[in-house]
């Protein structure tokens, strides 16, 4: 049987009808799928790639996970495809447009992120650490018609469903089993039943290829902490490049292997940075995880050979100082992201053959849309040089603009964009143009406007331009600690201070001082088994450490957790609250 042959009678799993690529059964111009091709292009979406890996691979695995219930589930791409293209035909059905998801990282999330997409409605993923207000906020602002819920966080929807809107919206309660006991799963089994009573058409009655490649296919959320959340559009297009350039720049298919992606990045966060589809378009294994368990992360690590994971810094230092922690057999490669990294932290990852990738992005960027590429001649430098080179945010991705970094101050007006020179010390705001740029906000014309001022998408991060165009983060406007006339950048003291070999996290915040105007004052956890005060690492900094005398802190308080966001950032908000004295702050 020929290759051809083959894929054909793959792709009868899904409808006869289906067109395989080159076949005779291509869609031709003037039939009723004309939009979908041009002689020499199509257009660019992500939904695609589900489909396209159950028909060259059916039978690989495309999830792992440990349910609800504490048993492993396995399922191959054909029966993920299959349980995705249910849900687009129940959708479908009942002209759901705006689908909400509430869920952990489990499979219910990562087949309706190719479900909605197929039933030509688009995904709105919120994030279940939220307050209860923000969570009603943001899917009454979202025009949501429909809601997939995990049953853990049934109750998280009260308020939205005590308003008007809220009572009229379908929830759908995944309880997250290997059976078909929830509402979610009935509706899986609803929507293929519709296909076949409606003609059998399988994917091919599907929405595999947008119409329109700027159409929005979900709509990403903030988190909203200094401000109510504000709903970023990401468009077909924009997440079929960011996931093509994450398989690029994270090496997601880089071994002969298969990748096998474990989930420790939350789904809800920038749609997993685009990562439901990057991962899916190599065929790779999606490790999915209902939380973070560092234990059970290192079980995976070591017995599953999971190849590649994303997370925060905080993350990757905990799972570092895990009593499991073990140099691994074999390589796995880390997209590190979200707050800064410090070069001792990457030591520390690689002493346990754990390789970061270094990259930076915004929920307005799709995610990632830099990368700190490893130079050769690095083997050749210093360590302490190399792994502080590592720790840059680096290049524009592949399918990017170059990333640039502009001035700012009272003498620049909105909109006008020149560029800092490229020293490594003038410092300057971050903006990014090209195809991972997002659209804009959900209406909101005005903020829109305000991240398009001069026709690039701002950041609000501060760095310097390094002369081999790599960027460096310094800090938010917002974090840059002014004192007497000295700018401490929080993110180069944090860095500092962690390599104290008693601390574990370090976060730094401005305090008034009516000498200095501002001046830093830290907030340290201590490493399990050691034991350090406040007043010790102010000496060690003083007398032992690198760190320039303006820079030490006055004030290092240990505290036994940080506030920090669910993707791992700092709370910085909580922290300059916590140095007032609001230690109900959370």
């Amino acid at each position: 049987m020929s290759p051809l042959d083959r894929l054909q009678k793959l792709a009868s799993h899904f409808t006869s009808a289906n067109p395989v690529p080159g076949s005779d059964n291509n869609i031709q111009p003037g039939d009723s799928h004309e939009y979908h091709h041009k002689h020499n292009s199509h257009t660019l979406s992500p939904s695609t790639f589900l489909w396209r890996a159950a028909c060259i691979e059916p039978n690989a695995t495309a999830v792992y996970h440990k349910t609800a219930s504490n048993t492993i589930l396995r399922r191959s791409y054909l029966e993920t495809a299959h349980r995705a293209r249910g849900l687009a035909y129940f959708l479908l059905k009942h002209s759901y447009k705006r689908v909400g998801i509430l869920c952990t990282n489990t499979p219910a999330f990562l087949e309706a992120i190719f479900g909605i997409a197929a039933a030509s409605a688009v995904s709105v993923g919120v994030n279940y650490r939220l307050k209860t207000d923000d969570i009603a906020y943001i899917f009454d602002h979202a025009d949501v018609d429909i809601i997939i819920v995990d049953k853990e966080f049934r109750d998280l929807l009260a308020k939205f469903e005590a308003t008007e809107k809220g009572a009229r919206v379908k929830l759908l309660v995944d309880t997250d089993t290997d059976g078909l006991e929830g509402e979610y799963d009935k509706a899986v089994l609803e929507g293929l039943e519709y296909d076949r009573e409606t003609g059998g058409k399988g994917w091919n009655g599907l929405e595999t290829q947008t119409k329109d490649e700027d159409s929005v296919i979900a709509l990403a959320y903030t988190s909203g902490t200094t401000a109510r959340p504000k709903g970023v559009e990401y468009t077909h297009r924009g997440c079929y490049l960011a996931a093509l350039a994450n398989v690029i720049e994270s090496g997601l298919n880089y071994h002969t292997g298969r990748a096998k992606y474990l989930w420790t990045l939350p789904m809800f966060h920038a749609t997993g940075w685009t990562f439901p589809w990057a991962v899916t378009a190599v065929r790779g294994t999606h490790y999915c995880l209902r939380k973070i368990d560092y234990p059970e992360i290192w079980r995976l690590l070591k017995t599953e050979g999971v190849t590649h994971f994303n997370a925060a810094p905080t993350v990757n230092t905990l799972l570092c100082a895990a009593k499991e922690a073990e140099k691994l057999p074999q390589p796995v490669r880390v997209t590190v992201a979200a707050s800064p990294p410090s070069a001792w932290l990457f030591e520390q990852m690689t002493n346990l053959n754990l390789h970061p990738v270094h990259v930076y992005g915004l929920t307005e960027t799709y995610g990632p849309i830099t990368k700190g590429y490893h130079m050769p001649e690095w083997e050749e430098i210093d360590l302490k040089e190399k792994y502080a080179k590592m720790a840059r945010q680096g290049h524009g991705f592949v399918t990017a603009l170059p990333v640039r970094v502009i001035k700012t101050g009272d003498d620049i007006k909105e909109g006008e964009i020149i560029d800092v020179q490229k020293d490594g010390k003038e410092i300057g705001e971050i903006v990014f143009e090209g195809n991972i740029c997002a659209k804009g906000y959900y209406k909101d014309a005005e903020a829109t406007r305000k991240l398009w001022a001069g026709g690039v998408s701002h950041s609000g991060d501060l760095a310097v331009w390094h002369p081999d165009g790599a960027i460096q983060i310094l800090d938010r406007a917002k974090d840059i600690i002014i004192s007497g006339g000295e700018n401490i950048s929080s993110v180069a003291l944090e860095s500092m201070l962690a390599t104290h070999p008693s601390i574990l996290e370090v976060g730094v915040v401005a305090v008034q001082d009516d000498q200095w105007g501002e001046r830093p004052k830290a907030f340290i956890t201590v490493k399990e088994g050691e034991s350090v005060t406040g007043q010790e690492v102010i000496d060690w900094a003083k007398h032992k450490s690198d760190i320039s005398k303006f820079m030490v802190p006055r004030e290092v308080e240990v505290v036994t957790e940080l506030p920090k966001t669910s993707t791992g950032k700092l709370k910085k908000n909580v922290l300059r609250d916590w140095a007032k004295g609001k230690r109900d702050a959370v």
